[in-house]
C-alpha cells in the first residue's frame, strides 16, 4: 500500500506533513506515490489565507472520478482548514466521497482514524476542541535532508486580530528542553546538517512553564551539541525579541546570522488595530540592538497590505520601513478575511484594486533591497550548504547562513556537504559561484 500527502502552507505544515507519513508508515503503508497510484492521500490543509483554502477545494474535488475508480481509496482531510469552525461540515456536504476529517488537535489519533475507517467502511469526522497528546513519539519521515525541523512550540497564545491561528492550533504549549534536544542530537548523528527550531513564537518559548528554560537558554544549548551543524529558528515576535537572544546569536558560529522578524505593518495605527502590540518605533529600535551587536545582521520579514482602513499614507509607512529596516526580503501577503478573527468583522475592508496595487509597489521595494543585498556577496567566498541538484540547470545548490540560494557546477554529489563557494554574479536572491576547494 502507498500513499500521497498534499501539503498547504509554512514550515509548520510541511514538518507536520512528515509526522503524518510516519504515521502512515506504522499503518503499511510503504512510500509516497503519485496521487493516482496511492492507496490512501491525505491533505494537510492551511486557512491563513483564502487562497490555500481554495486550492485545497480545487485539489479535492478533483479527486471525484478516481475515487469512483478506486472504491478501497481512502481521502482524508486533516490540518487548519479542518479544524476551522463549520469546515468540517461544509467539507463533507461539497465533497461526500471524503473517508475522513481530522483536525490539528488529534493528529496523533490519525491511525486509529485509519484502522477505525477500514473496519467500518463508513465516513469519520474526527475533532477536539483541545489538543489530544503532543505528537512527541510520532517518528516523522523526514524529507527535507539535509535540513530537519524541530518543534519547541505548539499554538499561539498571541491572537493577532487578523489571525486564525490560535484558534485552529489553541494556545501556546511548549515541548520540555530535554525532549527538543534528545532529539537534536539524534538528527544531528544521523548527518542532518541544519536545525531549524519551529514555533508561532519562539520568543516565549516556556511561557507556560513547561519547556524548563527560556528561548535564549534552549538556543544556546541547542548550538552547544557537538557536530558541525548550522541552527535556524522561526518566526520571532518583535515584542518579545530581546538582547539575551541577539548575544547568543553573536555567541555560537552555528546559529546563523540571519533574523526573521515579522513586521506586518510600518503604521503605529494599523499595527495596533492588528494587535500586535509594538510600535514602528520599538521594531527598529530592536533591529539596532541586533545591527550594535551583529552589525549588518540581514533581517527578513513578513508585510501585510490592504488591511481594513489602511490609508495610502500608511501603506507607504510600510514601504519606508522596508528602506529604513533594509530588509534582506519579505514575505509579502494582501489582507485575507478570515472569518471567526476580529480584523474580518472592521469596517473599512480595502477594495481588492487598491491592494493588488499597493502589493505591487511593496513588492518592488523588498525586490530592490534584495537585488541590493544579494550583489554585496559578488566577488566573495561563502559557505553554502549543498541541498540539492537542479535538474534544468544541471547546477548543485544550497543556502549559505543569510539565505541566499547558491548556484554551482560539481562532478560529484555534495548534496549535505559545506563548501566554499567564489560568488561570480547575482541574480534575485540567487547566487551563482565556482567552488573553492578547500586546502
Amino acid at each position: 500500500m502507498n500513499y500521497h500527502i498534499v501539503t498547504y502552507g509554512c514550515q509548520m505544515n510541511i514538518h507536520e506533513s512528515e509526522k503524518i507519513a510516519g504515521i502512515l508508515k506504522e499503518k503499511g503503508y510503504g512510500t509516497e506515490s503519485p496521487i493516482e497510484e496511492a492507496d490512501i492521500i491525505v491533505f494537510n490543509t492551511c486557512c491563513i489565507r483564502e487562497n490555500a483554502e481554495n486550492h485545497a477545494f480545487g485539489n479535492i474535488g478533483a479527486l471525484k472520478q478516481l475515487k469512483r475508480e478506486k472504491k478501497n481509496l481512502i481521502i482524508a482531510v486533516g490540518g487548519c482548514m479542518a479544524q476551522e469552525e463549520g469546515k468540517a461540515q461544509i467539507l463533507r456536504q461539497k465533497f461526500p466521497f471524503i473517508d475522513l476529517v481530522f483536525g490539528t488537535h488529534n493528529l496523533s489519533e490519525l491511525g486509529d482514524l485509519i484502522d477505525r475507517r477500514r473496519a467500518r467502511r463508513k465516513a469519520i469526522v474526527s475533532l477536539r476542541e483541545e489538543r489530544g497528546e503532543t505528537e512527541a513519539g510520532i517518528e516523522p519521515v523526514r524529507t527535507s535532508y539535509p535540513g530537519a525541523w524541530v518543534n519547541i512550540t505548539y499554538g499561539c497564545n498571541n491572537f493577532c486580530s487578523y489571525c486564525i491561528v490560535p484558534y485552529v492550533r489553541g494556545r501556546e504549549r511548549s515541548r520540555k528542553a530535554e525532549d527538543v534536544l534528545r532529539e537534536v542530537r539524534s538528527l544531528v548523528a544521523e548527518g542532518f546538517r541544519e536545525i531549524t527550531l519551529l514555533g508561532q513564537n519562539v520568543n516565549s518559548y516556556n511561557s507556560d512553564g513547561q519547556g524548563g528554560m527560556s528561548f535564549p537558554e534552549l538556543l544556546d544549548a541547542v548550538a552547544s551539541v557537538e557536530g558541525k551543524f548550522r541552527v535556524r529558528f522561526m518566526t520571532s515576535h518583535p515584542k518579545d525579541f530581546s538582547e539575551e537572544l541577539a548575544r547568543v546569536m553573536k555567541k555560537h558560529e552555528k546559529i546563523c546570522n540571519l533574523l526573521h522578524l515579522p513586521a506586518q505593518s510600518g503604521s503605529n495605527r494599523i499595527l495596533n488595530l492588528m494587535n500586535r502590540r509594538y510600535t514602528r518605533e520599538k521594531y527598529l529600535s530592536e533591529i539596532a540592538m541586533l545591527r550594535s551587536i551583529i552589525p549588518d545582521c540581514p533581517v527578513t520579514t513578513d508585510l501585510i497590505v490592504g488591511f481594513p482602513t489602511e490609508t495610502e499614507e500608511e501603506f507607504e509607512e510600510t514601504l519606508s520601513l522596508v528602506k529604513e529596516a533594509n530588509f534582506a526580503s519579505a514575505f509579502t501577503f494582501v489582507y485575507s478575511p478570515r472569518t471567526g478573527t476580529k480584523a474580518a468583522e472592521m469596517e473599512g475592508q480595502i477594495p481588492e484594486e487598491v491592494s493588488k496595487e499597493r502589493i505591487m509597489r511593496l513588492v518592488a521595494q523588498v525586490n530592490e533591497n534584495t537585488r541590493n543585498l544579494s550583489a554585496t556577496f559578488v566577488g566573495k567566498t561563502t559557505e553554502i550548504l549543498c541541498e540539492d541538484y537542479d535538474e534544468k540547470k544541471g547546477l548543485y545548490l544550497g543556502r549559505n547562513e543569510a539565505g541566499r540560494m547558491g548556484y554551482f557546477a560539481s562532478e560529484r554529489n555534495l548534496i549535505g556537504e559545506f563548501v566554499e563557494l567564489k560568488v561570480e554574479r547575482a541574480n534575485g536572491v540567487s547566487l551563482f559561484g565556482e567552488l573553492v576547494e578547500k586546502s
